[in-house]
C-alpha cells in the first residue's frame, strides 16, 4: 500500500481496531477512526488519527456518520460490531444482529465514496454447527459455511453481511475482501465484564486466584470443548495481506493450533506458576463442541498463515492482564473481577451503563442512532420492550 492513503477504521476503539489503527499510522497513512464508545472508553487512543467518538459522531449505524467518515477515503475496514465472548453472544442475539445496520450503511457509504478497498471482518461463527459437534473436529474449510446453520444471532448476521460484500463486488464493482476471524486474543483487549474471549477470561481467573490466594477456578462447560486462538499481531498482518490480495472469497484467518479449554487453563496455570482446583459450570454458555481453522487456502493464496504459538501469545497476554488486574484489584477485592455485567436477562447499554454520556442519552434506550433526528425521540420516554445498546468494536 503506497504512502498517503486515507484509511477508515470502524470499531477503532475496540481491541482489533486499536491495533489496526496503530499499524497504519506507523506505516505513515492517515487514519480516520470511528467508534460508538466515548473516547475515554477506547482500548487504545491514537492522537495522530482523526477520531470520531461517541454516540453522535462515531455511531456507524447512522448513515450520515458513515458518509462523513468515508468521504475522501481510499480504504475502509469495517470492524464495528456488537459482540463479545460466548457468554455475551448467546444471551444477546438481537443486539448482535443489529450490527447488520452498521454493515449495510458502511458498505453503502464506501461505494458512494468510491473507495478502492472495503474489508469486512467476519467470524468463524458463520460455520455450520452440525460440523462442530465433536471436540476432535476436522478443521473447518471455507466451504463448510454452507448449507447455512451458523451461530444463532451473531453468526447469521456475519453470514448475511458476507453475501452483501459479494454482491456489492459483483453488482457495483466494489473491491470487497472478507476474512473469517478465529478467536483473536492479545494485550489491549477486553479481559473482564462479560465480553472477553476465552484466553483473556482464563488469564483473568488464574490471576484472580493468584492474587486472592484462593486457588480454584470456574470453567464454563466440561473443559473438553476445543478451539484455535489467533494472536493479535497475526490478525493485523492477515488483514493487511488479505485486503491487498486478489482473494475474492471469504477466507479463514486463524491459527490451526487446536487446544481444549482444559489445555488453555494448563497454559495459564503454568505461566502463573500455580495449580488450581477446577470447578466446571456445566450450564454456562460454551458454544460448539469444537472449532478449528483449515488454513489450506490462505497458504495457497498468500504462502502464509498465522504462526504465533499459543504459549507465546498467552505469555504476553497474561503479563498485560496481570498488570491491568493488579492496578484495579487487591487480594480482598479480586473476587469482584468474576462478576459479569452481561448475564441472562441483562440489558446492556454503551459503556456498561457507567459512562454518563452513554447512560443518559435517550437514543440508547430505544436503540435508534442519534443522527436519525426525530426518529430518535427526545421525549425521554422509554419504548416498550428491552433496552438496546451497542458497545462497539472488536
Amino acid at each position: 500500500m503506497p504512502k498517503s492513503k486515507t484509511v477508515v477504521i470502524t470499531g477503532a476503539g475496540g481491541f482489533i481496531g486499536g491495533h489496526l489503527a496503530a499499524h497504519f499510522l506507523s506505516a505513515g497513512h492517515k487514519v480516520v477512526a470511528a467508534d460508538i464508545k466515548p473516547l475515554d472508553e477506547w482500548y487504545q487512543v491514537h492522537r495522530k488519527a482523526q477520531n470520531h467518538a461517541g454516540p453522535v459522531k462515531g455511531d456507524c449505524r447512522d448513515f450520515k456518520v458513515c458518509r462523513a467518515i468515508c468521504r475522501g477515503a481510499d480504504e475502509v475496514y469495517q470492524l464495528a460490531a456488537d459482540m463479545g465472548g460466548m457468554g455475551f453472544i448467546e444471551n444477546n442475539k438481537a443486539l448482535c444482529m443489529l450490527s447488520v445496520l452498521t454493515n449495510t450503511h458502511m458498505i453503502l457509504a464506501a461505494q458512494e465514496a468510491g473507495v478502492d478497498r472495503f474489508f469486512y471482518a467476519s467470524s468463524a461463527c458463520v460455520y455450520n454447527a452440525d460440523k462442530q459437534k465433536n471436540p476432535n473436529i476436522t478443521a473447518l474449510k471455507e466451504a463448510d459455511a454452507y448449507p447455512g446453520l451458523p451461530e444463532d444471532g451473531y453468526g447469521w448476521e456475519k453470514l448475511f453481511s458476507e453475501r452483501m460484500c459479494r454482491h456489492f463486488r459483483e453488482d457495483f464493482g466494489l473491491n470487497t475482501r472478507v476474512a473469517r476471524f478465529h478467536n483473536v486474543y492479545g494485550p489491549e483487549g477486553t479481559w473482564e465484564g462479560g465480553r472477553e474471549k476465552a484466553p483473556a477470561a482464563i488469564c483473568r481467573k488464574v490471576i484472580a486466584a493468584v492474587v486472592s490466594g484462593k486457588h480454584e477456578i470456574e470453567i464454563w462447560g466440561d473443559g473438553t470443548q476445543t478451539r484455535s486462538f489467533m494472536y493479535i499481531d497475526d490478525c493485523v498482518k492477515g488483514i493487511n495481506l488479505i485486503t491487498h490480495s486478489g482473494i475474492l472469497e471469504p477466507i479463514n484467518l486463524g491459527s490451526s493450533e487446536l487446544v481444549s479449554i482444559n489445555q488453555l487453563v494448563d497454559i495459564a496455570e503454568e505461566i502463573g506458576g500455580v495449580k488450581l482446583q477446577r470447578r466446571y459450570k456445566l450450564d454456562a454458555p460454551k458454544g460448539v463442541a469444537g472449532r478449528n481453522s483449515d488454513n489450506t487456502k490462505i497458504q495457497q493464496y498468500l504462502n502464509w498463515e498465522p504462526s504465533t504459538t499459543l504459549r507465546a501469545g498467552m505469555e504476553k497476554t497474561y503479563r498485560w492482564i496481570f498488570d491491568e488486574f493488579t492496578a484495579k484489584y487487591t487480594a480482598k477485592t479480586a473476587h469482584k473481577s468474576s462478576i459479569s455485567t452481561f448475564t441472562k436477562g441483562s440489558h446492556p447499554i454503551p459503556g456498561d451503563g457507567f459512562n454518563p454520556e452513554s447512560k443518559f442519552m435517550d437514543t440508547w434506550t430505544q436503540g435508534i442512532p442519534a443522527g436519525y433526528g426525530g426518529a430518535g425521540g427526545g421525549s425521554g420516554k422509554k419504548r416498550a420492550g428491552k433496552a438496546v445498546g451497542a458497545k462497539r468494536g472488536k
